[in-house]
C-alpha cells in the first residue's frame, strides 16, 4: 500500500491548547460532538454574515498579514462579505496556454501519482480515493493517474475557477461532519471521511476526463459553486468556500499532465509548493 503524506505549517499554540481540549478530554468532546453539527456551522455562518461581524475584519487582515491591495476596494458588510472578497483586476494572471496546466486556486499544493492502493494525507489525515469519492467505480479511472491537492489557509483568496475549457458531465455533493483539519483531531476522527465534499466530473478540452473536488472543514460547510453551469472556460469562476480554510483535489488520468520537477520533488518530501490562482 502506498502512502503519500504532506505537512503544512502548525498553528499557533493558543490554538493547539484549545483543540487538545476538544479532541482529548471528555467534556472536550461532549463539546465537540455541538461545535461538530451542520446545525452549528450554519448558526456560526449566519453570524458572520451580520454587519456586526464587520469588526473583526481589521485585526483579521492584520494577524493574517493580507495585502488588501490585490482585492477590490470597497466598504465590505460583514466579515463573510470580507471573506469571499474579489480579487482586483490585474491581481492574478491566467495562463491561457492550452497545454499548460494551471492552477484553479490559491494554496499549498502537493502532487502524488495514483496506485490501485493509494493512501493519502492531508496533514495526517488519511483516505483513499474511493473513500473521497464514495464511488469505486470512478476512483479506479483515475488509477495510474495523479492526484493535485491545494491545501488554502484562512487568510488565503477562496474563490476557484477552471483549469480549462470543457463541460461539466455530473455533480455529487457528499454530507461530513465538520471538523478541523488541524493534526489533534486526527488521533480520534478520519477528517476526510467526515468533512462535507462536492465533485464535479469534468471532459476538458487539452486534459480529457478530470475530477475537481470542494471540500470543507470545520465553520465550513459551506461549499458555493455556481448553478446550472453545464459548459465553462479555463480561468472562469467556478465557485467559493465561506468563513473557513477548505481544500481542493484535482484528479487527471494518466498522461494527461507532467508536473514540474521542483514541485514532485518537493511533494516527495513532504513539503507544499504555494501556488496561485491561474498560474
Amino acid at each position: 500500500m502506498t502512502r503519500y503524506r504532506s505537512s503544512g505549517k502548525r498553528n499557533n499554540r493558543r490554538g493547539d491548547t484549545a483543540l487538545s481540549f476538544l479532541y482529548r478530554t471528555i467534556p472536550g468532546r461532549v463539546c465537540l460532538k455541538v461545535a461538530a453539527a451542520p446545525v452549528v456551522s450554519r448558526v456560526i455562518g449566519k453570524l458572520l454574515d451580520t454587519p456586526t461581524s464587520a469588526v473583526i475584519i481589521d485585526p483579521f487582515v492584520k494577524r493574517a498579514g493580507i495585502d488588501v491591495n490585490l482585492y477590490e476596494k470597497r466598504p465590505y458588510k460583514s466579515y463573510n462579505d470580507f471573506f469571499t472578497r474579489t480579487l482586483a483586476d490585474g491581481a492574478r494572471t491566467i495562463d491561457k496556454t492550452p497545454s499548460h496546466l494551471i492552477s484553479p486556486c490559491d494554496g499549498q499544493l502537493s502532487v502524488y501519482d495514483i496506485e490501485r492502493d493509494s493512501v493519502f494525507y492531508i496533514k495526517n489525515s488519511p483516505y483513499s480515493l474511493s473513500d473521497l469519492l464514495r464511488d469505486e467505480a470512478l476512483a479506479d479511472e483515475f488509477s495510474g493517474g495523479l492526484c493535485l491537492i491545494f491545501r488554502l489557509r484562512v487568510e488565503d483568496y477562496h474563490r476557484y475557477i477552471f483549469f480549462d475549457d470543457g463541460k461539466i458531465e455530473a455533480t455529487r455533493y457528499i454530507k461530513g461532519i465538520l471538523h478541523t483539519v488541524r493534526p489533534v483531531a486526527f488521533e480520534r476522527y478520519n477528517v476526510y471521511k467526515q468533512n462535507c465534499r462536492e465533485y464535479s466530473i469534468l471532459q476538458t478540452k487539452n486534459f480529457g476526463k478530470a475530477v475537481q473536488v470542494e471540500v470543507g472543514a470545520m465553520l465550513v460547510g459551506k461549499i458555493v459553486n455556481r448553478k446550472n453551469v453545464s459548459e465553462f472556460s479555463r480561468g472562469e469562476e467556478k465557485g467559493h468556500f465561506e468563513y473557513g480554510g477548505s481544500t481542493i483535489v484535482l484528479l487527471l488520468k494518466s498522461g494527461a499532465a507532467e508536473i514540474d520537477d521542483c514541485i514532485r520533488e518537493s511533494s516527495r518530501a513532504g513539503i507544499e509548493t504555494e501556488v496561485m490562482l491561474g498560474q
